[in-house]
């Protein structure tokens, strides 16, 4: 994240944000939304899919805000694209489309949340935080479409996996649940600490949670540590 010095001479992070949508107006309605924030800031804007990835690389961001419906590549295909090359960067689906399935494929490509245009001026500022905050976010509705496609599997006996989190996440969150640090897990994982960042914002976004408190508990209710 960029810094700006405010006026006690405290530096404060700004989240830097590429901003693709294929319609100008909205571009701009969008950019004056977040511009306006002190700690938000729009680096790069994009007209379609391809040119997002494309100022994906030319100009670093810390998260990606896409319209779902763009020429050349979609917000989701791009969304992928970009989960590929930058996995450190976060991801927001911004949709006139009040759909599951968009919905459902906003989280398989990695979005960590969808915000519907119609109430982006209440709900994208809160979305954008909880996405640089690893937590996911998500309008009611689409919580509701969570929720039903989960009793519809159950109902029809199809697979709901047993296990939630990968080996590898498990790895992490018993090391977060034992108090361990970022820089200590990473040491003894031999991975990087970007990769423990993600792991852990994988999990709460999977896992429903907000912070380390929850994933302790959640590790001791799943007997990775004991109480």
């Amino acid at each position: 994240m960029t810094a700006e010095t405010g006026t006690a001479g405290t530096a404060r992070a700004k989240t830097r944000i590429l901003l693709a949508d294929d319609h100008a107006l909205v571009r701009r309605g969008v950019r004056l939304i977040l511009d306006a924030e002190p700690d938000l800031e729009v680096v790069a804007e994009a007209g379609d899919g391809a040119e997002a990835i494309e100022q994906a690389r030319l100009h670093p961001a810390d998260l990606a805000v896409l319209d779902v419906a763009m020429p050349r590549l979609t917000g989701l295909q791009a969304a992928r694209e970009i989960s590929r090359l930058h996995p450190e960067m976060r991801i927001i689906m911004l949709t006139m489309y009040d759909s599951e399935q968009y919905l459902f494929e906003a989280l398989k490509v990695g979005a960590s949340g969808y915000v519907l245009k119609s109430v982006a001026d209440r709900d994208l500022l809160e979305a954008c935080r909880a996405a640089m905050r690893g937590e996911p976010f998500l309008y009611p509705g689409a919580v509701t479409a969570l929720i039903r496609s989960y009793l519809d599997r159950v109902r029809e006996g199809g697979a709901v996996p047993d296990r939630v989190l990968t080996d590898r996440e498990e790895e992490v969150l018993k090391l977060v649940a034992e108090g361990n640090s970022t820089k200590e897990i990473a040491a003894t994982l031999f991975i990087s600490a970007k990769t423990v960042e993600r792991h852990r914002a994988n999990m709460l976004q999977k896992l429903g949670l907000r912070d380390r408190l929850e994933l302790t508990r959640y590790a001791i209710r799943a007997g990775l540590i004991e109480p």
